[in-house]
């Protein structure tokens, strides 16, 4: 999913037009609709100051809205190959179902990936189980990793430190 698809998601979830969304985030009402548009279509893409307003507005983390690309089904399956690439993800099959796993031997990058993954597993559980609610879930699932300090590598120090590198990494990204 493209970041316009999920601006457009998370608005929709909050029960926000795109009208009251542009005016929180400071645009004119006679255009305050349209920039959300525009930005939802893709035909302007938010820059890191904006995509870090626009999460707060929505009330989900920055990464939340920083994805990649994964609008279709090529796209997500370059998307599982670069996971492959970076942290050793395997495919497999598993009782007939096709499952895909990380080898934490691939690295520390991989062992720690396989951390977070089990920490969404948990999360999934406790939902499946009803000890939380679907909205305990998207809480935690939309402010990943701020709400689980189960791990040092999860802990954010502070709101401006982890702004400032998330503007660092879009900028270069950007490029």
């Amino acid at each position: 999913m493209a970041i316009g698809e999920r601006i457009h998601f998370f608005r929709t979830l909050r029960g926000m037009t795109q009208k009251y969304l542009g005016q929180l985030l400071g645009f004119p009402e006679k255009s305050a609709d349209v920039r959300l548009a525009q930005y939802e279509t893709g035909t302007r893409s938010p820059k890191a100051d904006l995509t870090i307003a626009l999460a707060q507005a929505l009330d989900v983390s920055p990464q939340a809205l920083a994805v990649p690309d994964i609008d279709s089904q090529v796209g997500l399956m370059h998307t599982f190959f670069t996971l492959e690439d970076r942290y050793g993800l395997q495919i497999a099959e598993l009782d007939g179902e096709i499952c895909l796993r990380v080898d934490v031997r691939n690295g520390k990058e991989a062992a720690e990936l396989h951390e977070m993954l089990c920490k969404w597993q948990e999360q999934f559980a406790k939902l499946k189980a009803g000890d939380i609610s679907k909205e305990e879930y998207n809480h935690w699932r939309y402010h990943y990793p701020e709400n689980d300090t189960s791990r040092q590598w999860a802990k954010v120090p502070s709101a401006t430190l982890s702004d400032m590198l998330f503007a660092d990494w879009k900028d270069k990204s950007d490029k």
